[in-house]
């Protein structure tokens, strides 16, 4: 299929040695169309906006829906179509490769095994509470991936202490505004805005909006978005 109405966009790298999350911003224009291959490590995708159309070896796959995710097994290859009622935009993140090549998780796919391709819905994933701040995981630990994590934020009004993780991260801004305080530098955030968080570094997000800010964040090792190194 040749791409017709597409960009492709590289948002961020978290390791320049070695493997590491490479997230990639694609987006289609109203019946565009857009052909790849997953990376070694598998993929996990959000729908950020727009509507279309996903096939895997000429087979229909999920629809692609706003605050849709889904985990792409290795290997996968994968022809997109936008609808035509607007912009699709797909964010879309690569993980590490775990060893396992390409055509033996395509293997375990057709065998029926556990790497198969998924999708979620942000809606049917349970609310989770951590001190002021909510969010919902899409995929992670006991959510079909046990590699990574996908999950959706709300950021109230205002700024929490700084605080460090144990795994490196990609945060993009879904909605909304603020400041990022990261390794003691400042960072001014909007909607679009895509962040790397490495293993350790202290941070927070400053929400200076009147409303809730709303992230989408990738992290390996898959954990919980709440986890914490102790200070």
């Amino acid at each position: 299929m040749e791409d017709i109405g597409t960009s492709v966009t590289v948002l961020a790298r978290t390791a320049t040695a070695g493997p590491g999350l490479v997230r990639t911003l694609v987006e289609l224009r109203p019946l565009g169309r857009h052909a790849g291959v997953s990376g070694a490590g598998g993929e996990l995708w959000f729908v950020i906006d727009g509507s279309g159309r996903l096939e895997v070896g000429g087979v229909p796959g999920p629809a692609l829906v706003r605050d849709r995710g889904l985990r792409v097994p290795a290997g996968t290859a994968y022809q997109l179509a936008a609808d035509g009622g607007g912009l699709l935009r797909l964010d879309v993140v690569a993980l590490p490769a775990t060893g396992a090549s390409p055509t033996e998780g395509n293997a375990r796919s057709a065998a029926g095994g556990a790497d198969v391709l998924l999708s979620r819905d942000l809606l049917d994933c349970p609310v989770e509470v951590t001190g002021d701040r909510r969010f919902r995981v899409l995929f992670g630990p006991g959510r079909d991936c046990a590699a990574a994590t996908q999950f959706v934020g709300e950021i109230p009004p205002g700024r929490a202490p700084e605080h460090s993780h144990p795994y490196d991260e990609v945060v993009l801004i879904l909605h909304g505004t603020g400041v990022a305080h990261a390794g003691g530098a400042e960072r001014e955030l909007s909607a679009g805005t895509c962040l790397h968080l490495p293993p350790g570094l202290p941070h927070c997000l400053e929400n200076t909006g009147t409303q809730p800010m709303r992230v989408l964040g990738v992290f390996h090792p898959a954990g919980s978005p709440a986890a914490k190194l102790a200070r």
